[in-house]
């Protein structure tokens, strides 16, 4: 039998419904992983040992943990295991089933081995019961981890694990059911219909219970792995041992937060607001302040600081507390913590580049300045307080980006509220809001533009002068998005109180724009909610720019709101369209252009960066046989990608640097490209707008709905596709040989976005 078959029958579902087990990870098709163990109340103390131990080997890991039970652990069992474990759950097995295998294996006489009556040396069978997940870890809960697992976590074919000596009653290889890595082709229905088949036959070896069938149904068919008795990350646990010698909490929690690698956020944030509540201390309270901060959970970092004594003279404890307060618009109490933090050398420059953020954001950039240039002198080579200086030097009224804005009348303008991307910001995020205004220049000419950077306060004067004007446009790009430019105002990119939102007089149109969220990633406050609620309410036309976002916004909203969020696509998927006097290249370069993201790099792999970059370099290899691959880099952390291929793989890319780029120079590399292959939105919008077939390296939603908006999800791959190499390969070949035909493709894709858009420009000038 060979490991890749699937034993699917149509039944298994994942999450959004789909037969394909690899859609548990969502439309980007994330694997996601989790362990379990079969556990009985006298293996609950060797279980939590178990857990203590993956802690302590295996900091940075955080799993789904699924305890399958037989009813009979005690009644305080789960909230022991959850002290230890803050994504385990508990799941009781079916007895009555596994009770009527374990009596037909002591009946008759016609196979190995003696049997047992015991139902529970079957319970391990339920563990392909399992559904939520692309890949399984069991675990016997009598084991110890003594090293590392990540080479366990990055297996992706077949079923795993250690062979014993020996061989079964029917010639077939034995193996150890101690440690198995499932993949999601065997946690299927029809896998374990034939589990079952086998079990009640009793064509298997009895004595072994779960594992005797387990080897039957397999045909000692399995992919190798090192065993506990042959030093692999497991070994037994110690018998004999007295639950009384087993560290106390307090203990065990103080030998995780004394570990020198990484800590997995749930894992630090669990033991250590444990431990902070325990011992106020401060350190540990800063430690995990940070790590809530990284997770975009700033008022739980600011409750945990609130929590414990903070000495003037502690200076980085300080700073994370200012951090988490401007973070949520608290800017006053914010300035006053990294105030005392800059009196330290070696935490002044993050500290004054703090202030002179708070200082733009509330619209003071002469104070913005000054502060960044004392994190300048603390530190000349600090590239946050740099950015800043050129940020309160640039972002002046009347400008966007830096770039200077011609404004007419004001009663004639368009006040145009965005993210206006500083030098060497992502490309994408540069392109949009002049895609925006092209978009209206139609109707309204292409001066007549008033600038509101979303990230900084709308104040009073802010709103006095978005009031003079025509009306409001805000939009496009991701702004629906939890932590980028996090505020405590409205919890998105725009940083407006429902208060000030509220008196604005004018039309507001909210475009094309974006819900932003990673798989994995959620907002946290329902300030967020309440915000998107007041803003559907006060719009004249609120467009979203696909489909996904349409859905994930009008779960936040009560029924009535529904109609009022409308499909506007990203301007830039219309770009032809739209920039006057626009001509198709007449003649492409013989160039594919690669772009990769690494922001949330965690969010976007998982554990499977090494696969991802190992398939693709495959690709590129492939690929550069028909024509020249080039880097495209968004942003400065997307050239990562040509670093790894040519340290990991020795292919050297050339590297196109658009975060320098105008953007006309922008859309002409994308218009004279054959083929782009892109994982950030705008890697595949922007191309595709300039008529430039695309291949999207999926690792966030949105990729995937765009392509669902175009009724074209063959354009698309996930990072985490198990055959990535071959499938991308594939698709970019096919282009390249028929190229005129991809092109065509696209362009007819493009028509329909461009007759939707049409058809919103004439309802917002009717609106207006």
């Amino acid at each position: 039998m060979n490991p890749g078959t699937s034993f699917s029958t149509g039944t298994d579902a994942g999450p959004a419904g789909t037969t394909d087990p690899a859609a548990r990870g969502g439309v980007t098709g994330k694997r996601l992983i989790a362990f379990t163990s079969c556990v009985t109340a006298d293996r609950l103390p060797a279980f939590l040992g178990l857990l203590r131990s993956l802690a302590l080997t295996n900091p940075g890991v955080c799993e789904d943990y699924v305890v399958l039970h037989d009813g009979s652990l005690p009644a305080d069992a789960a909230d022991r295991i959850h002290a230890v474990h803050p994504r385990a759950r508990l799941r009781a097995i079916d007895t009555e089933r596994l009770g009527g295998w374990a009596a037909l294996a002591t009946a008759g006489s016609n196979t190995a081995g003696s049997g047992t009556a015991d139902p529970f040396a079957y319970a391990l069978l339920e563990a392909f019961r399992i559904r939520e997940f692309g890949t399984l870890v069991v675990l016997d809960p009598e084991l110890t981890a003594r090293g590392g697992i990540e080479p366990l976590l990055r297996l992706r074919d077949g079923l795993a694990a250690a062979p014993l000596d020996g061989e079964g009653p029917d010639g077939q290889r034995r193996l150890d059911a101690r440690v198995l890595v499932v993949q999601a082709e065997y946690l299927t229905d029809g896998f374990c219909a034939r589990l079952e088949a086998v079990a009640r036959s009793g064509a298997h070896d009895r004595a072994r219970g779960a594992a005797g069938v387990l080897e039957a149904a397999l045909g000692g068919d399995f992919v190798p792995l090192q065993g506990p008795a042959d030093g692999g990350p497991f070994a037994p646990a110690a018998a004999g041992t007295d639950p009384a010698d087993e560290p106390s909490e307090a203990e065990f929690h103080a030998a995780f937060l004394a570990l020198s690698a990484a800590a997995h956020h749930d894992l630090l944030v669990h033991y250590g607001t444990a431990h902070v509540a325990r011992t106020r201390d401060l350190q540990t309270a800063r430690r995990v302040a940070t790590a809530r901060i990284d997770a975009g959970e700033y008022q739980e970092a600011v409750d945990l600081l609130r929590s414990v004594d903070i000495p003037l003279d502690e200076a980085w404890p300080h700073e994370v507390y200012g951090h988490a307060l401007m973070s949520i618009s608290r800017y006053e109490e914010a300035r006053a913590h990294l105030l005392l933090s800059t009196a330290v050398p070696n935490r002044a420059a993050t500290a004054f580049a703090r202030l002179a953020h708070i200082a733009w954001v509330t619209n003071d950039d002469e104070a913005a300045a000054a502060y960044a240039r004392a994190g300048l002198s603390a530190d000349p080579s600090h590239g946050p307080s740099r950015q800043m200086v050129e940020r309160a030097t640039l972002d002046l009224p009347g400008t966007a980006g830096g770039v200077v804005v011609k404004e007419g009348p004001a009663h004639k303008q368009f006040a145009h509220v965005a993210f206006y991307m500083p030098r060497q910001g992502n490309a994408g995020d540069k392109l949009l809001p002049e895609s925006v205004r092209l978009a209206f220049d139609r109707e309204i000419g292409p001066r007549r533009w008033h600038s509101v950077h979303a990230h900084r306060l709308f104040d009073e004067a802010a709103l006095e002068r978005v009031n003079a004007r025509r009306a409001v446009v805000i939009g496009g790009g991701g702004l629906f998005i939890p932590d980028t430019a996090p505020n405590g105002n409205s919890a998105w990119q725009w940083n407006v109180t429902d208060e000030v939102l509220e008196r604005i007089d004018v039309p507001v149109v909210v475009y094309a724009v974006g819900f932003n969220a990673f798989d994995g990633q959620s907002y946290r406050q329902e300030r967020f909610a309440t915000a998107v609620r007041k803003l559907v309410e006060k719009s004249a036309f609120f467009g979203l720019r696909n489909h996904g976002s349409i859905a994930q916004v009008r779960r936040l909203l009560p029924r009535g709101l529904h109609g009022k969020v409308r499909f506007q696509p990203c301007p830039t998927t219309v770009t032809r369209q739209l920039v006057a006097g626009w001509k198709d290249a007449p003649e492409r370069e013989d160039t594919v252009l690669l772009n990769a993201a690494y922001d949330r790099a965690g969010l976007r792999f998982g554990h499977d960066y090494g696969h991802f970059l190992d398939q693709l370099a495959r690709a590129v290899r492939a690929i550069g046989r028909h024509a020249e691959v080039r880097c495209a880099a968004h942003a400065l952390d997307d050239e990562r990608i040509a670093f790894d291929l040519r340290r990991e793989h020795g292919i050297s890319l050339p590297v196109i640097p658009m975060y320098d780029h105008d953007c006309d120079t922008i859309r002409a590399a994308y218009a004279r490209t054959k083929l782009v292959i892109g994982m950030r939105g705008h890697a595949g919008m922007i191309p595709f707008g300039c008529g430039t077939p695309i291949i999207s390296l999926i690792s966030h939603p949105k990729m995937a709905y765009f392509l669902a908006d175009i009724d074209r999800p063959e354009w698309g791959v996930s990072v985490h596709d198990r055959d990535l190499a071959a499938v991308l390969t594939e698709k970019a070949l096919a282009v390249l040989t028929d190229h005129r035909a991809a092109v065509a493709d696209v362009l007819g894709r493009q028509e329909e976005l461009w007759r939707i858009t049409r058809a919103n420009a004439e309802e917002i000038t009717a609106l207006l």
